[in-house]
């Protein structure tokens, strides 16, 4: 560790986490891309589509408190790259799955995308370890928005690919290609993250302004032992500011898994697109979703560093962006294209503003259980990733369109800013207690950075 030079090693990491939820969500995407293709060659309906779409968000929510507690057993850098390889791998083998009879293809594709799921559950909940670990808290913010952010950069990079793969070459080179890329960048990971302490770049000088402002640095030094401290679950469940967290998060997932998962078929049904021009203008909403997913950090940090209350810096942000998320409702009266695009862009625009569910994680978790705090915000929040698709094929099934899907994704938004105005209240670390009552760890964080 140097000790005279200053490094901004923190950089490199959050680079690291913005690249791996890049991969993570181009492979939660896969599905959403080849969706319009292989339901024809399926010969499925909406509603199996539908459970397809599914599978993922019934493991990556069965696996989430297990996958906290690996992390704060095992620390975040094992237990992620073994998470980047499994998921890539079981991407991969979706590829092959159109060489097999039609109901064995199905039940088939079903398992793996659990196990993609699965495989993918402790990667939220590290990427919030390692910024609450590399970032004080008046950067938390943006570094939170940053790599929550590329769920879109994801979408504008590898939806044009990936229809031009499909229409090119067929769907199932689309898992192939990118089970390949995860595969690789796991290698990457082992060599390029480590804990602020042991890194062989970082100086003295950046693990104490760290340290000193609000970063978790011995974080993975003090790693707990023994299974899932139960009596911090409970407490966790009954504050009433995580609980409404969690109720806002299952929310903002709700718009999320539309866009990736039903978003690009209703621009084939429902908008009469090629899957190939779908690729591309699935692309528009999500590069002003990455624009306003950086931008919500960026003004939530500034207002922290203006000496605003946490409370008011975090939320300000995701109550404005959720208000602009109801936009898209707008596109069942409207049949031009570009005003579709264009409500649809400010729709995910506004997602990405408010997206700051992580950074609330990073600020509030206590260190002795951030990993299980941020799996268990996961598990709330990724319900929706089950419920969403499910429901939408529903919908779309009885009704024979898309109309009343979108009111169901915008009222979610609503719902989301209730929580947050209205059950939340004040954000600050939460401070666990004994089995004698008495509190433990760490004081809750400050309110502005010093």
């Amino acid at each position: 560790m140097g000790d005279t030079k200053k490094t901004h090693v923190r950089y490199l990491i959050l680079l690291m986490l913005f690249l791996v939820t890049t991969i993570n969500y181009a492979d939660r995407a896969t599905i959403s891309i080849a969706g319009s293709s292989m339901q024809k060659d399926l010969g499925i309906d909406a509603v199996t589509l539908g459970y397809i779409f599914s599978a993922f968000g019934w493991a990556y929510v069965i696996g989430q408190i297990p996958g906290g507690w690996l992390l704060d057993r095992f620390g975040s850098k094992r237990v992620y790259a073994a998470g980047i390889f499994i998921w890539s791998l079981f991407t991969l083998l979706q590829g092959f799955v159109g060489m097999m009879p039609v109901a064995w293809a199905v039940v088939t594709l079903f398992v793996l995308r659990f196990m993609v799921g699965f495989a993918e559950a402790p990667s939220f909940p590290g990427n919030a370890r390692i910024v609450a670990a590399w970032f004080p808290t008046a950067e938390r913010g943006t570094a939170s928005a940053i790599f929550n952010s590329a769920q879109y950069f994801a979408t504008a990079l590898f939806a044009p690919l990936m229809g031009w793969i499909v229409y090119s070459f067929g769907w199932e080179h689309v898992f192939v290609v990118m089970g390949v890329l995860g595969i690789v960048f796991a290698g990457i990971w082992m060599k390029t993250i480590y804990n602020p302490k042991e890194h062989p770049r970082i100086s003295a000088a950046e693990v104490e302004h760290i340290a000193s402002n609000g970063g978790l640095v011995d974080m993975d030094q003090a790693k707990g032992s023994g299974g899932p401290k139960w009596h911090y679950i409970t407490q966790l469940l009954t504050n009433r500011m995580m609980v409404g967290v969690y109720l806002g998060q299952y929310c903002i997932n709700a718009i999320t898994y539309f866009f990736l998962t039903w978003f690009p078929v209703y621009l084939v049904q429902e908008r009469g697109m090629t899957i190939l021009k779908a690729g591309f203008i699935a692309s528009l909403p999500a590069i002003m979703g990455f624009v306003g997913g950086v931008l919500g950090g960026v003004i939530s940090d500034w207002l922290l560093r203006r000496g605003n209350s946490l409370t008011l810096a975090r939320k300000l942000p995701i109550v404005c962006g959720l208000m602009l998320s109801t936009s898209m409702v707008l596109c069942n009266y409207v049949s031009a294209e570009w005003m579709v695009v264009g409500f649809m862009t400010l729709a995910f625009f506004g997602k990405g503003l408010g997206a700051l569910g992580w950074a609330v994680v990073s600020d509030t978790s206590p260190k002795q259980i951030a990993g299980l705090s941020g799996g268990l915000f996961n598990t709330f929040g990724n319900i929706a990733s089950i419920t969403t698709p499910i429901v939408i094929g529903y919908i779309i099934s009885a009704t024979g369109s898309f109309k009343w899907a979108l009111v169901y994704v915008g009222a979610n938004a609503l719902v989301a800013v209730f929580s947050y105005v209205f059950i939340v209240g004040r954000i600050q670390r939460v401070v666990l207690k004994d089995e004698h009552g008495q509190a433990i760890g760490e004081q809750p964080a400050p309110a502005a950075a010093t």
